[in-house]
């Protein structure tokens, strides 16, 4: 029975048109499924903007009235459309099964009958959802005028049913809206020669509503500019129902709960005013005043920033959609070289002085993109030992692409600089690089850091705020210490991960995640995740590429290098010049087991060029503790200096170089780490021929 049913939608299919009537189809479908499910009238509803509110894609009574006149899918009027109740298929919606034994007597839906279905005298039905994609799409009923009339059996059947009949439903659908949103844009290429009429936007306004309505209906159509400053908006034009009262000419945009998602370049959908507007907002009190009960809010975009709203209203609810957005931006954009017309003259008296800024901006843009690059690409990377270069080596090789990254290493490895360098070498370099330590933000807070929160969304949440992984769009993102992050935010980002889709705390709209991931921890993830800690598919979705940095005192004479950089660096800064390092302190740094690693190796370099009073730096000034192999209680460098003052310390490092080189104070001045000049000038400062 289910393959005949089966054969005749997919024949139904084969031949579908744009002249495909649902109605005449579930009318010759009805005499198929009366063998399995015995019916009085079937339904077919079709799930809309974004499960709101439906409309009825097709309806068939074998016996009385015809119930859903002018509400039908395939027209997409939006006054067509219902909102969800218990008996109009609102738990059917939620992916539920519904059976409805006797309208009468069944508490659950006695109370929810419409007039409509009692006059069809529905006694019992079964209702099922539809899916395709994975996603609900609509609901299939069939109704009886007979009390039980349905059992399970039946709830089964329509079941297996719906699962023939969904995809049908969502293609035919699918293939009219594209139809239809061909039309309605080819459309719009009649406006150009209402705006072409006069380059005063206000005198063709009206024009431009009148053609605008059988694409897009509104009662209300306006623009309104954002006023110098950006604090303000005033209206520029207006057509449609007359104003009961007067409207000052300008509103601060604070006025305008959903002001920072247009001023964002953001299309503000308002379905229903009286659940989405805020009346203590004297904008959104003024509209809901004036009777809108659903908004559509489109910003015009001039050159890089949002410089006005085209905004339509209506005095029905849920009347635009997510269908009417792009048709919206197609208006709003031509609207925009309209009103460009009119500032024409200003602009190109601006245009050569501006282009002149933008030269010199695109030129400090490339210096500041040259220094970064400098500064962190991978060739600033300093070390010569072989797990370093290694290390180095890798991220050369994984930084062109969009791989994502795991760099591992103990604390102060420098695993922020190498996800820099990665950054910089990659195609996103041009892009922000964007990082968060995820050890450093409490667990309360990390989600709202990482994915952004709506403005009420929490307790002192009082405005909106971009989280970082919507700041890191076009760019790379680094999670440093990813380890500690909590196992409700591994999921949520599990999912950015996978989808390329968040949504921010307290937010339903969905954004898309554009960014490369770079993780980076000091933790052993792998026992985190045989413990419980961390998700492992999580732990495989960021383990594609894994850069291990070897410790400090792995990288032997590295720690030279590092130092003498430090030295330098660190020294201009501080205004003491090149500072060098005696023979006796690279000892003592070459001995040391620097358990910080970089980071602790950089702090003591600092504090023995703040104690020390010249331009070489010798094992007294630095403050460090047992070197590598020493017992506790051995001698150290640290105690067998213990009573020597510095300016003594670095006379004998001076002494000490001069006769092992024999007199040669070139070479002696080479083995201190200092220039001959600054030799000479201690020499003279110690009284040394």
């Amino acid at each position: 029975m289910l393959n005949d049913l089966l054969d005749s939608v997919a024949a139904i299919g084969r031949s579908m048109q744009e002249a495909f009537d649902p109605q005449r189809f579930l009318a010759g479908f009805s005499t198929q499924v009366q063998r399995l499910i015995p019916h009085d009238r079937l339904l077919v509803a079709y799930l809309e903007d974004e499960g709101r509110t439906f409309t009825v894609f097709a309806e068939h009574a074998v016996r009385g009235v015809i119930l859903h006149e002018g509400h039908y899918t395939i027209a997409f009027d939006p006054g067509a459309r219902y909102v969800p109740d218990e008996f109009a298929f609102g738990r059917v919606f939620a992916g539920e099964a519904s059976l409805v034994r006797d309208t009468e007597t069944d508490p659950r839906v006695a109370a929810h009958v419409g007039a409509r279905a009692r006059k069809a005298g529905v006694r019992s039905r079964v209702a099922v959802p539809l899916y395709s994609g994975g996603r609900v799409i609509g609901a299939f009923a069939a109704a009886a005028m007979a009390p039980d009339t349905y059992a399970e059996a039946h709830l089964t059947a329509a079941t297996r049913v719906a699962d023939l009949l969904a995809p049908l439903v969502d293609n035919i659908v699918s293939l009219h809206r594209e139809q239809r949103r061909r039309r309605r844009l080819g459309a719009l290429t009649g406006l150009a020669k209402i705006f072409g009429a006069s380059l005063e936007v206000k005198d063709v306004f009206d024009r431009l509503g009148e053609a605008v309505r059988p694409v897009l209906d509104f009662d209300i159509m306006g623009v309104a500019l954002v006023e110098p400053g950006g604090r303000d908006c005033r209206l520029f034009a207006r057509v449609g129902e007359p104003l009961a009262t007067p409207t000052p000419p300008s509103r601060p945009l604070d006025d305008f709960s959903f002001a920072d998602r247009v001023a964002a370049g953001e299309t503000a959908v308002i379905r229903e005013t009286h659940r989405d507007l805020d009346p203590s907002r004297p904008g959104d009190r003024m509209m809901l005043e004036r009777g809108d009960r659903s908004c559509l809010a489109v910003p015009l975009t001039f050159g890089e920033h949002v410089g006005g709203v085209l905004f339509f209203a209506k005095q029905r609810p849920y009347w635009f959609d997510a269908d009417d957005v792009e048709v919206a931006a197609g208006i709003a954009a031509q609207v925009v070289v309209a009103i460009q017309h009119q500032r024409l003259a200003e602009e190109e008296r601006r245009a050569a002085a501006a282009e002149g800024r933008a030269r010199r901006l695109e030129r400090d843009v490339e210096t500041l993109r040259d220094a970064l690059g400098e500064r962190y690409g991978l060739d600033s990377l300093i070390g010569q030992a072989p797990a370093f270069r290694q290390a180095q080596a890798l991220a050369a090789r994984v930084a062109p692409g969009e791989t994502t990254v795991l760099i591992t290493g103990a604390s102060g490895t420098g695993k922020e600089l190498f996800a820099r360098a990665i950054h910089q070498a990659s195609p996103r370099a041009t892009g922000p690089f964007v990082a968060i330590n995820c050890a450093a933000i409490p667990d309360t807070l990390v989600e709202s850091e990482l994915f952004g929160h709506e403005r009420g969304a929490f307790t002192g949440a009082d405005r909106q705020k971009r989280g970082r992984v919507e700041l890191a769009a076009g760019g790379t993102l680094l999670l440093d210490e990813i380890g500690e992050l909590a196992l409700p935010v591994q999921a949520k980002l599990l999912r950015v991960l996978q989808e390329r889709e968040f949504e921010r705390v307290g937010g339903g709209a969905t954004l898309k995640a554009d960014f490369r991931l770079v993780a980076a921890t000091n933790r052993d993830i792998e026992r985190a995740v045989a413990e419980g800690r961390f998700r492992e598919d999580l732990y495989y979705r960021i383990n594609v590429f894994t850069i291990r940095l070897p410790e400090l005192r792995e990288r032997g004479d590295d720690v030279l290098l590092l130092a003498s950089h430090f030295a330098k660096t660190l020294g201009e800064r501080m205004g003491k010049g090149e500072a060098g390092l005696s023979r006796d302190a690279r000892d003592l740094l070459l001995s040391h087991a620097w358990p910080g690693n970089i980071r602790e190796l950089e702090n003591a370099v600092e504090r023995a060029l703040i104690v020390s009073d010249g331009a070489l730096l010798t094992a007294a000034h630095f403050a460090l503790g047992p070197p590598r192999g020493r017992e506790p209680g051995s001698p150290t460098a640290e105690t067998s200096l213990e009573g020597r003052n510095l300016t003594e310390l670095e006379k004998r490092a001076i002494l000490d170089a001069l006769r092992r080189a024999k007199g040669n104070k070139s070479h002696a001045a080479a083995e201190l780490g200092i220039t001959r000049t600054q030799l000479y000038t201690r020499l003279k400062r110690f009284g040394i021929d």
